[in-house]
Order: C-alpha cells, then sequence, then structure tokens
C-alpha cells in the first residue's frame, strides 16, 4: 500500500460541489486514488451513486457526511466517516436538517430582495442538485443575474460569515451531533479544525477534550486550507487527546476554486495508511470497515 493516496472529504452535487457522485468518483480513480469518502453536507443522498461507480472503477469509497455544529464561540463541522444505509432516526434529522436549510436559504433571499437583488428559489435551484441547496447556489444564481462578478463576490459582501445578507443556520449542538454519528457507528472526525479565524490553540485544545467525551474519534489534521505549523498543531493535539487522523482535500469541484481532488491546493499528500488505522481502530471495537 506504500505511496498510495486518499482523499477523505470531498463533496457532489448531493450537496455543494459541482460533481454528480458518479463522475466524483471517475475523476478520482482516473487520477489514481486509493480511496476517496464522499461527505455531502446534511445528506447521505448521493452515496448509492458513488458506491456503485466506485465498484465498477475500482476504487474504495467511504461512506461519509458532514454536519455543522453550533458551539457558544460559533459553527463547527463534524465528519461522519462509514455510515451506514440510512436508520429511520438519521432520515428524521436529515430531513429536520435539510427544513432549517431550505428556511434558511430563503431568509437570504428575502434579505438580497429587499437590497434590490431579487431571486426565487427556482433561480437557486437551477445551479444546484436539489438536494441539500446551499450559499453556494445563491452565489451562482447572483453571478447569473448579474448581481455580483464572481462567486468570491457574492461571499464576501453579502453571504459569507460577515457579509450583509448573512444569516446563521439553526444548528445542533456538537453533543447532539456527535451522539447522533457516534450511534449511527460512524467514526467522528472535527473538520478542518484551523480554518476558523477564531480558532486558538487553547480553544482547539478544549473542544478536543470536550469532544471526546461526547464520542469523537478524529481530527482532519490534513486540509487543503491548513499550513505546516496547523497540521503539526493538530497532529500534536491528536496525540494529546488520543484522537485519529484524517485529512482530505474538501473538494468541491468547480464551486471551491482552486481545490483540486486529493492534492487540495497542490500540496496535500494524504497517505493510505491513515485509512488503514481508521480501520484497525473500527475492527478492534467491533464495527464495520
Amino acid at each position: 500500500m506504500a505511496g498510495r493516496i486518499i482523499d477523505l472529504h470531498t463533496h457532489s452535487l448531493a450537496s455543494d460541489g459541482s460533481d454528480s457522485p458518479a463522475a466524483l468518483v471517475r475523476k478520482a480513480a482516473a487520477k489514481g486514488l486509493a480511496a476517496i469518502a464522499l461527505t455531502d453536507h446534511d445528506t447521505l443522498a448521493g452515496l448509492e451513486e458513488a458506491e456503485a461507480e466506485a465498484a465498477r472503477a475500482g476504487i474504495e469509497l467511504i461512506r461519509g457526511i458532514e454536519l455543522a455544529v453550533q458551539d457558544e464561540f460559533g459553527e463547527l463541522h463534524l465528519l461522519g466517516l462509514f455510515m451506514p444505509r440510512l436508520s429511520e432516526g438519521m432520515c428524521e434529522v436529515i430531513d429536520i436538517l435539510q427544513r432549517q436549510r431550505l428556511s434558511r436559504n430563503q431568509a437570504m433571499l428575502d434579505v438580497l430582495a429587499a437590497m434590490g437583488m431579487p431571486m426565487t428559489m427556482d433561480d437557486v435551484r437551477e445551479h444546484s442538485g436539489k438536494v441539500a441547496i446551499g450559499r453556494p447556489h445563491i452565489a451562482l444564481a447572483m453571478k447569473s443575474k448579474g448581481y455580483v462578478p464572481c462567486r468570491k463576490e457574492a461571499f464576501e459582501r453579502y453571504i459569507g460569515w460577515n457579509g450583509s445578507a448573512f444569516i446563521p443556520r439553526m444548528l445542533l449542538s456538537p453533543a447532539e451531533g456527535i451522539r447522533l454519528l457516534r450511534d449511527q457507528g460512524a467514526t467522528v472526525a472535527l473538520a478542518h479544525p484551523c480554518l476558523s479565524r477564531r480558532m486558538t490553540v487553547s480553544r482547539l485544545d478544549a473542544i478536543l477534550a470536550e469532544f471526546r467525551q461526547y464520542g469523537l474519534r478524529a481530527i482532519e489534521a490534513y486540509h487543503s486550507s491548513h499550513d505546516p505549523e496547523q497540521i503539526r498543531l493538530c497532529v500534536t493535539l491528536a496525540d494529546k487527546h488520543d484522537l485519529l487522523l484524517t485529512g482530505g482535500s474538501d473538494y468541491h469541484g468547480t464551486n471551491k476554486d482552486g481545490v483540486a481532488l486529493g492534492t487540495g491546493t497542490g500540496r496535500l499528500r494524504i497517505p493510505y495508511e491513515l485509512l488503514e488505522k481508521l480501520r484497525e481502530y473500527r475492527r478492534s471495537r467491533g464495527l464495520s470497515v
């Protein structure tokens, strides 16, 4: 297995990526990746298609999901890896999250309309896979309407965290999100922990100690947004808190500029050994791999 690389954080049209699940898998196989995880936001809808294509392409597919949670300081993201087929409880939570997402999107459209940029939800759906519609699709609709010259400006001026039309989501608490994924049998990782500008060393240390109690078992040390110093910090804290390591590009296709599948911004290289260690851990706990 030496030299093989993987990507355990990718998105498809089922949420806010630009590639269909099958096309995403074909791209990963063409790039020579040994395995990928499809981790769409708040949905498992693309996994069946991705699994079928992975079987044809001869690449390993890890069933995943990305969930946002809210702590007292802001929004954080979790990855659930090795997700099972949908259970009734997971279906119910995903349905609630999707309805909350839709309500929040409509609220942002209302604000934008009041600012002289009217759009309908159908305008936004034209730029999505019609499953988990989100801000990237609103940005594309704004660009299509001529309200902004590019997606980046849509986020920076209007719908990003500091934008004039931004509306926060109603999210699960960290304990709720981690326990939900844990109870499904998933291995739960804290995604891109250093992405937020609010993240300090002491805060991350405290978060990992707290989340470990709820069932967090890994940290995404390797990510397109992490520089070498941040990677070292994540690895050090993972060792301190007895957490596994994971990594991924956070690939969204054309919906996230400059992030390539498998290699991120060009320097990312996630060894297959990380996946082997995740599987070893799961086997030791009697979990499916």
